[in-house]
């Protein structure tokens, strides 16, 4: 188990509020905020659920991680070209991850939080892509499998949000709440994919 401080600053690469100011207009987010429903009620199911999946980080990246691992297609993206994973890039970009969890959870959805989730996007992207960490992997993470990831990044969440409550309804409003959140960050990291003014 990776050891951390709180605020995630033993990670390497983890650069947050230390960003270039997002082009997102605060007032842009607070639209997409509205879009998918993103409320008051929602913040809180998400720091419940931030402090039920604390311990449980390492575990919810086991199960992301051995699923990307049996898919090739998105191990390419972690790979050289026609070569093997670079495992130093997945364990940086493990450790980046658990710190997103926590973020997702525990973070206000502010302007620090914005800038931030611009640079996720452009990690992803051709512009800062293999920057970060320094390899020499694909230059881009098509935009369709961060939108298809989604669907479990959602999914197999439930387990480990049902470990640490006994109400079915509350876990359910968890499950609401990081589905909003997830689909808002997705949202946020497809701008530097969109054509100028299309976004």
């Amino acid at each position: 188990m990776s050891v951390h401080a709180s605020d995630g600053s033993s990670i390497p690469g983890y650069e947050y509020g230390a960003v270039s100011q997002s082009p997102v207009t605060l007032a842009e987010l607070e639209g997409l905020k509205a879009t998918v429903m993103l409320r008051e009620e929602d913040a809180a199911m998400l720091r419940r659920a931030g402090e039920i999946l604390d311990d449980q980080v390492e575990d919810v990246l086991d199960v992301w991680y051995r699923f990307i691992a049996g898919q090739p297609h998105l191990v390419a993206h972690f790979s050289r070209p026609d070569g093997p994973p670079i495992e130093d890039y997945l364990g940086a970009v493990r450790l980046r991850f658990g710190q997103w969890i926590r973020d997702t959870c525990t973070k206000p959805y502010d302007q620090e939080w914005l800038d931030y989730q611009n640079e996720i996007a452009l990690r992803h992207a051709p512009e800062h892509k293999n920057n970060t960490d320094h390899v020499g992997s694909t230059q881009v993470v098509p935009l369709r499998y961060l939108i298809a990831l989604i669907g479990p990044v959602v999914a197999t969440m439930r387990p480990f949000l049902s470990r640490g409550s006994d109400s079915a309804q509350e876990v359910d409003a968890m499950m609401q709440a990081w589905l909003k959140a997830v689909v808002l960050q997705i949202a946020l990291w497809s701008r530097p994919y969109a054509l100028h003014g299309e976004w």
